[in-house]
């Protein structure tokens, strides 16, 4: 819903610096060089807030891809990353951050206009996510090993068995549009600790930051090939890393779709998969709490980043007895969460990412009511301004077989739904294909660990939504995902378990 005073959503001018990238030819980042591409196909970039082309990037063919694996390959094969000191590739990552650092409000603008979200969103959540990954990981780097264990069914003495910890091997890396920066974070902070090399493809869609961010590799000191920046199309490029047999694992945030696709299709040559996939988060607010302190809380749970969050808040459970009052207490952060071009220092939500995914969120939100949903709040586009945007949206009057309920919407819609007790809100909970995230909202300790054990769901929040740390595992349950991200669990997921067994 729009505020009361109109609201210009004309995009504002972009700094010299970002500029500076968008005039850029495009170009791939192989063995520490910017290469131009085998073809000439070029994919458009967009700003999401006005709609407007406003620069080009390589569109990587197969001869890219391969030339990229194949620099990685070196890299790893020949130790000149993996076999330098732990403490050599610790310093580097945390150079590495300290540049990142040193370029925040560049990156934070180009991630705005890239993407469509807020500046000061990307300034106060992105960028400084992205750099605690870096140094997080960073300290991995020494602090991996293994261990001495006794056999089973041998006389002490007889053998000496050990475990040692080695890095998986070449890495092909896809990440998705929505935290464009910070995905790469999450994704190369534990690949470069552990001491592998990668092939980084971030979405079509938002690869600006990507590219910017190769422009550090050589300056923080990684030894050529290490990190390779190769963009282009998922089902070309991204299909050529998965399928490359020199690729040793491969890791894609993105939808559940895709993530099945590349499980498949890594199956060929059982490469180590890692998918973070999609969500359709459920939301339980019990009837003690506290409605002033708590309908923000679930507001932000589903308008942040226009929704564009795999573990939004997008399935609101209200008890019956506060499910008016918390919708009530919604509405009136309408004003707050109203759309506003990227780069609006009042805003706190922007545009939808691209056309296509505008028309996807309002073609879900036109289904919901010819289905039968109400709107409570939003339900419909802004009229003025020539980017992508979705007002805030609440429905109501759904149920359970509707497809607003069931599908992942990735935009700023939440449906609103009452309960009664707690297994049957367990149970609507458990009662989709997903399992990422979930929140819940109580004053009774009792209860919050009652539901944190009944919700199947990789992560449960209490009294908050989307707190996202680099020391804690992230990762889901049931089509959500295979294995974890972030924490020890992080780095783990990029090494190899060697037994050694010696004779004595």
């Amino acid at each position: 819903m729009n505020a009361v005073t109109p609201i210009n959503r004309e995009q504002r001018p972009y700094s010299a610096a970002a500029q500076a990238v968008l005039a850029r030819k495009p170009a791939l980042f192989i063995n520490n060089e910017w290469v131009a591409s085998s073809h000439d196909k070029v994919i458009e970039v967009e700003d999401p807030s006005s709609g407007k082309i406003i620069s080009h990037i390589a569109d990587a063919s197969d001869k890219d891809v391969d030339r990229a694996v194949a620099a990685a390959r070196a890299a790893f094969d020949d130790g000149r990353w993996s076999g330098l000191p732990p403490i050599v590739r610790d310093r580097t990552m945390n150079r590495f951050a300290d540049l990142l650092e040193a370029h925040a409000d560049e990156f934070a603008e180009l991630e705005a206009i890239d993407n469509g979200k807020a500046k000061g969103m990307a300034a106060a959540v992105d960028i400084p996510g992205a750099i605690s990954q870096l140094r997080f990981m960073a300290g991995w780097a020494s602090k991996v090993s293994g261990e001495t264990t006794a056999p089973y069914t041998m006389p002490a003495g007889a053998v000496f068995s050990y475990t040692v910890k080695e890095p998986v091997g070449v890495c092909a890396q896809i990440v998705p549009w929505n935290f464009p920066l910070l995905m790469v974070a999450l994704k190369i902070a534990p690949a470069l600790s552990a001491g592998c090399t990668i092939v980084l493809k971030p979405a079509e869609q938002t690869s600006l930051t990507a590219l910017r961010l190769a422009d550090l590799v050589a300056e923080a000191g990684f030894p050529a090939g290490v990190l390779n920046v190769i963009t282009g199309n998922g089902h070309t490029a991204g299909d050529r890393m998965v399928k490359h047999p020199d690729v040793d694992k491969v890791a894609f945030t993105g939808s559940t779709e895709i993530g099945k696709l590349i499980n498949r299709n890594a199956t060929a040559t059982l490469k180590h998969v890692t998918l973070e996939l999609g969500g359709k988060s459920p939301v339980v607010v019990m009837p003690d709490v506290d409605i002033a302190a708590t309908a923000p809380g679930v507001a932000g749970a589903i308008f942040f980043n226009a929704g564009q969050v795999c573990v939004a808040g997008s399935r609101l459970y209200a008890h019956r007895s506060v499910f008016d009052k918390v919708l009530e207490g919604m509405a009136q952060t309408g004003d707050f969460w109203a759309p506003r071009a990227s780069l609006d220092p009042e805003a706190h939500m922007g545009a939808i990412v691209s056309k296509e995914q505008h028309e996807k969120v309002m073609g879900y939100i036109e289904a919901g009511k010819r289905d039968g949903a109400s709107v409570a709040m939003g339900g419909d586009a802004p009229s003025n301004g020539g980017g992508y945007f979705v007002n805030p949206t609440i429905l109501v009057d759904v149920n359970p077989q509707m497809s607003v309920v069931r599908e992942e919407i990735f935009g700023p819609v939440v449906v609103a739904q009452r309960f009664d007790d707690l297994d049957e809100v367990a149970k609507a909970a458990n009662d989709t294909c997903y399992g990422l995230g979930a929140g819940v909202w109580t004053k009774d300790v009792a209860t919050m660990h009652k539901l944190a054990a009944k919700i199947k769901s990789g992560t449960v929040w209490g009294n908050c939504h989307a707190m996202i740390d680099a020391a804690l595992p992230f990762g889901g349950y049931k089509e959500s995902g295979i294995g974890r991200e972030q924490g020890r669990h992080g780095i783990e997921a990029y090494l190899e378990t060697k037994t050694v067994i010696i004779q004595l």
